[in-house]
């Protein structure tokens, strides 16, 4: 057996020094780059994107998504909760005849209403049951409208069947329930209210700009846009084939480039509410040019006055009923709904899943059809 103890040894090792790091380091990171290809290889690489084509080949119309991302899909509809509803038959009770005050939906056999009750706890309160609107269910009291979340459930089931009744050419036949917006939250996630103007020592356009806020995503573009284009009812066309037109900003008719900036500020919150980008819309080649959008276009614009309608008519006047902590921060205004209320980072809330077919109840403000 070698003897590796000689005396000679240290001495010679101090005076021919070997770089050990340098190697190990280059070998490690060669094994780290092979072991990398080789995940990526064997699960796929999470950076892949696939590209939904939206306009006429070369034009670049193109909307491009991580796979992983629409593999996964809206994470929301796992705990969504359904469930059939039940045929009418002769002589079945009806809502009215068994509970006290049921200003809607009384109609309703009482196994459907208190199948829809139930659904609507899991969609909106699933963590407080049914005392979140009614104050006395556990004495089984649930007459009282002492809770202002009784009343505000009760106008928001009137605008789910207005909804869907009214403005199907626009939620289409998968519809939306109360699920659609409160995915299990007792408050609906991107509400809005008013901020405008932030800056309070200044005014006009100066007061407008230049705060990052949720309606603006984060930018320094105009933040009373969803003020402008949701509830108000602004007109955003405001392009211009001649690069300067005559006439003045304080004139309500002129299209200044405020209002191109105040259009950019909705695009952008419009894209970012669909996961999607200009040209899903637009041939961004040709903003000026409705012949050459896409049919996505026109259902942007029924979306629009759906929202304009949706706040104007149901979650505005609703302010009087909310407690002062449920107001906005700046106005004390209602909350109100845009796009993102619904579709959550989508081009189709809940990725398109059908709500409605089982809750025929929210689907029109007659008698529901059962099948």
């Amino acid at each position: 057996m070698p003897n590796w103890n000689l005396p000679w040894f240290p001495e010679w090792n101090k005076k021919n020094p070997t770089d050990v790091f340098g190697p190990a380091i280059v070998i490690g990171a060669a094994f780290s780059a092979v072991l990398f290809a080789a995940l990526i290889i064997t699960w796929g690489s999470p950076y892949q994107t696939e590209s939904e084509q939206t306009g006429p080949a070369g034009t670049g119309m193109s909307v491009a998504k991580f796979i992983s991302m629409k593999r996964a899909g809206d994470p929301t509809v796992e705990d969504y909760y359904t469930e059939e509803a039940y045929t009418p038959e002769a002589g079945d009770v009806l809502a009215k005849d068994v509970y006290e005050n049921v200003q809607v939906l009384g109609d309703l056999t009482e196994d459907n209403f208190t199948r829809l009750m139930g659904a609507i706890t899991q969609w909106v309160s699933p963590e407080q049951g049914c005392e979140y609107c009614h104050a006395g269910a556990a004495d089984g009291n649930y007459a009282d409208d002492d809770l202002y979340t009784k009343v505000v459930s009760r106008r928001m089931i009137q605008m789910n069947q207005w909804l869907n009744e009214e403005w199907g050419d626009h939620v289409g036949a998968a519809g939306v329930n109360c699920y659609t917006c409160h995915r299990g939250q007792n408050v609906p996630s991107d509400i809005w209210f008013r901020l405008a103007p932030l800056k309070e020592n200044s005014a006009g356009w100066s007061a407008v700009q230049n705060f990052a806020t949720a309606q603006t995503v984060s930018t320094s573009l105009p933040h009373d846009a969803l003020e402008r284009y949701l509830l108000g009812e602004e007109d955003v066309a405001v392009h211009d084939l001649e690069p300067r037109v005559a006439g003045l900003a304080s004139d309500p008719d002129y299209r200044a480039w405020q209002h191109t900036e105040r259009t950019y500020s909705l695009m952008n919150y419009f894209s970012n509410s669909l996961g999607v980008n200009c040209t899903f819309c637009h041939n961004s080649r040709a903003f000026y040019d409705p012949a050459q959008h896409t049919p996505q276009w026109a259902v942007a614009q029924l979306a629009r006055l759906m929202v304009q309608d949706t706040n104007n008519e149901y979650l505005v006047p609703l302010k009087d009923t909310y407690p002062e902590n449920r107001l906005g921060p700046k106005h004390g205004d209602a909350p109100k709904a845009a796009c993102k209320t619904c579709h959550k980072g989508w081009n189709k809330p809940m990725n398109g899943l059908d709500v409605i077919s089982d809750w025929p109840e929210l689907a029109t403000t007659g008698a529901p059809v059962y099948e």
